[in-house]
């Protein structure tokens, strides 16, 4: 949790003058979604997010000599003890987790981010957010909220079983983040800037 989150976090200044430090389809999704990019910039985005999550995961394949490790692929839990009771991880509670923690990072990221709001401290906020999700949710899910993460181990290692889980869940959570930027926080940010 704390090496995906201290990377984004490193990422996000190193790459965030250039492009917004998008590598995440989800996140895109929701910062077009907000109306803060046009389609075919996060179409873009998208497709070298995708195609950078396949090539993240042969390189992967070659250093650990095959795909016997999984790859990090994401995967949905067998069976989870809470108490004395084992909670199955199925499907569509996959998608309902993805698109809960992808919300939280979307909306992070819109806010902490936003045009006019922007502080030296975004991407520290980004970060915490994406190790907070992770150890949250890593048991449960894997945590991806990032479809080109989890399809780069998925196809690589062949383990594609519930791969739409990973595409589902982080688009609904990246629009419901922008849904409530666009439509709830951006107006109420603008009538305090002009009171």
């Amino acid at each position: 949790a704390f090496a995906h989150g201290l990377t984004l976090l490193a990422f996000a200044y190193a790459y965030g003058h250039v492009s917004g430090t998008h590598i995440n389809p989800a996140v895109t999704i929701g910062v077009w979604a907000a109306g803060l990019i046009d389609a075919g910039r996060a179409v873009s985005y998208i497709v070298f997010q995708l195609a950078g999550g396949v090539l993240a995961a042969v390189a992967l394949r070659v250093v650990l000599g095959g795909p016997e490790s999984g790859l990090g692929a994401t995967l949905l839990a067998d069976g989870v003890t809470v108490g004395a009771t084992t909670v199955t991880i199925t499907p569509w509670i996959g998608v309902l987790l993805e698109a809960i923690l992808t919300f939280m990072l979307v909306n992070t990221v819109l806010n902490a981010g936003a045009p006019g709001r922007a502080s030296e401290f975004d991407g520290v906020a980004v970060g915490l957010v994406l190790t907070a999700c992770i150890l949250m949710g890593g048991p449960l899910t894997g945590a991806s909220l990032n479809p080109a993460r989890s399809l780069g181990p998925a196809i690589i290692a062949d383990r594609v079983d519930d791969l739409w889980v990973y595409f589902v869940g982080p688009a609904l959570g990246g629009l419901a983040a922008a849904a409530l930027w666009r439509y709830v926080l951006r107006p109420a940010r603008g009538k305090q800037g002009r009171g």
